[in-house]
């Protein structure tokens, strides 16, 4: 049992750092569309709109890379705090009525308007992420290790499954 919040803390790290890796490089690729996307939340003064979409995917790549490589408590901070982030603009926007942007969350094809699904995703990956803070995987094996992150690759492609199924519902043509 008290390896059990150490290995939660491996399968909610690589959860989310498959997550941010796989959104920093569409970020990267479509580099030229993710002003407008970062534009479109209104958040952000017009002078930030393009440091904000140079600087985001290399964040995001490099909060991956530390998770994976258990750069604790920093990076579990880093993305947490990312998360909440997103999280908030996302509420905002909701809040003012503005659910028809793309939320901006990943794969260019999964394009997904903003709701509360994406903003109740985040929150729960943040607090996921809580016992990476407090909890090192000093303590584990190489097999929990492997476990955690076999969980976590798991954790990954669920996500990345209701991503893709709430996209094809978003995008199902209006029977009327």
């Amino acid at each position: 049992m008290e390896q059990a919040l150490p290995l939660l803390g491996v399968a909610a790290s690589v959860a989310v750092a498959l997550l941010f890796a796989v959104a920093g490089i569409d970020k990267l690729r479509h580099r030229d569309l993710l002003p407008g996307v970062i534009a479109n939340y209104r958040l952000l003064p017009d002078a930030l709109v393009a440091l904000a979409a140079a600087v985001l995917p290399g964040m995001e790549l490099l909060v991956a890379a530390g998770l994976l490589l258990g750069f604790a408590p920093l990076a579990p901070m880093v993305a947490i705090a990312l998360l909440l982030v997103f999280a908030a603009a996302m509420a905002i926007n909701i809040g003012r009525g503005r659910r028809h942007i793309d939320c901006g969350c990943g794969h260019v094809g999964l394009r997904q308007q903003l709701g509360w699904s994406q903003v109740a995703r985040n929150l729960v990956l943040a607090t996921a992420l809580l016992p990476a803070l407090a909890a090192g995987r000093a303590d584990l094996g190489m097999a929990d290790v492997g476990l955690g992150a076999a969980a976590g690759v798991a954790l990954y492609l669920l996500l990345l499954m209701f991503s893709a199924v709430g996209a094809l519902v978003a995008s199902a043509p209006k029977q009327g």
